[in-house]
């Protein structure tokens, strides 16, 4: 049986063949607590104790155990945004960080396979700098509301509406999204992205709240989309205000995916490197994080002489994200990312505008 398919064309076509079939399913592993497990793991237990009880270690022991081992195997590496849990971040993840930092990372690795451990255009961003390795995410389902609050058509419809204005895409998109921009940004570089442009006008879309914070920042006229962060978007001012009421001192630190009244409130907004950056930098002696509940956790988990208050907003789509998942993700090689090869030129040029821009 040829590998190959004919089109009509005549020109041959290599057949897809699925990441299981080209690196083979592994068998599930023994996931028994042993003693050996028990120390090879000891260490990484001390990084989650405050978080994980004693008691519940040896639940999570043997996955990490696994994950690790199997990374090796594989010649796989993980990438873990700050929003997941610390078992994960802590524990098997290879590179941290922010959207940025993950994209910017994702075109570093050695590996032969990348598994997203984040949400789904985390995972495509990723398959988009890096098209000739395999990417997996463990479970497709992880999605983001402002990735589904706009569509490629949409944004075709946006250029036609307002022609020859530039258009700035939050990574939180499709790939088919990002084929219709410009250039992307995130939150720790959206301002840098927008001052690079020549335009009076720019379309800074889909968060709303951040192209709001943003406007606040520049002299430039920024057209907003209405798409929300479904984590960002519950928090309240009053709620910030009753915080800072009950707990004297306190420091507020929020996410520019908040309503601008929300960041009005805090004593300091950036994005989620930022507000690590910031939490480490000043060591405050209560903070408040206005962001998805394991950020804290995981910056808590580094810093000592923090009390950190916890609002706790949690996100459904990284919570999808477990070990279990991660495991069976490595041992079945799925699921695999791909994207269309008709955007993926297009889409890459817009992320990789933002991975060059110079800061």
């Amino acid at each position: 049986m040829s590998n190959l398919d004919l089109r009509a064309d005549a020109t041959p076509v290599p057949a897809f063949v699925s990441a299981a079939a080209r690196f083979d399913v592994i068998e599930k592993p023994d996931l028994a607590y042993t003693p050996a497990i028990a120390r090879e793991t000891a260490h990484l237990y001390e990084k989650v104790k405050d978080f994980i009880p004693a008691i519940e270690w040896p639940a999570y022991a043997p996955y990490v155990h696994a994950i690790n081992r199997l990374k090796k195997e594989r010649n796989a590496v993980i990438l873990a945004h700050n929003y997941q849990t610390p078992d994960i971040f802590h524990c098997v993840a290879d590179i941290v960080g922010d959207s940025l930092q993950l994209a910017r990372d994702a075109t570093k690795v050695d590996a032969e396979i990348i598994v997203q451990c984040g949400v789904h255009f985390m995972a495509e961003t990723s398959k988009l700098l890096n098209p000739e390795k395999t990417v997996l995410i463990p479970d497709a389902k992880a999605g983001c509301s402002l990735s589904e609050s706009i569509t490629g058509a949409d944004v075709r419809l946006l250029k036609q509406r307002y022609p020859g204005v530039p258009v700035v895409t939050y990574v939180n998109t499709s790939a088919e999204v990002k084929a219709e921009t410009d250039i992307c940004c995130t939150s720790s570089n959206v301002l840098a992205v927008v001052e690079s442009l020549e335009s009076d006008t720019v379309l800074c879309i889909p968060d709303e709240y951040l192209a709001m914070n943003v406007a606040r920042q520049t002299n430039k006229k920024i057209l907003t989309w209405k798409g929300h962060c479904e984590v960002h978007e519950r928090f309240t001012a009053a709620e910030l205000l009753a915080y800072k009421e009950a707990n004297p001192g306190i420091e507020i630190i929020g996410h520019p995916e908040c309503h601008p009244d929300v960041i009005a409130v805090c004593d300091f907004a950036g994005s989620t490197s930022g507000m690590i950056n910031y939490v480490k930098d000043k060591q405050p002696q209560k903070v408040l994080l206005v962001t998805e509940c394991s950020m804290a956790s995981n910056i808590q988990a580094e810093v000592e002489g923090v009390n950190f208050v916890k609002p706790c907003n949690l996100c459904p789509h990284m919570k999808r994200i477990t070990l279990p998942k991660i495991l069976d993700s490595l041992l079945t090689m799925t699921e695999e990312v791909l994207v269309d090869p008709a955007i993926a030129g297009r889409a890459r040029l817009a992320v990789e505008r933002m991975v060059n821009l110079k800061q």
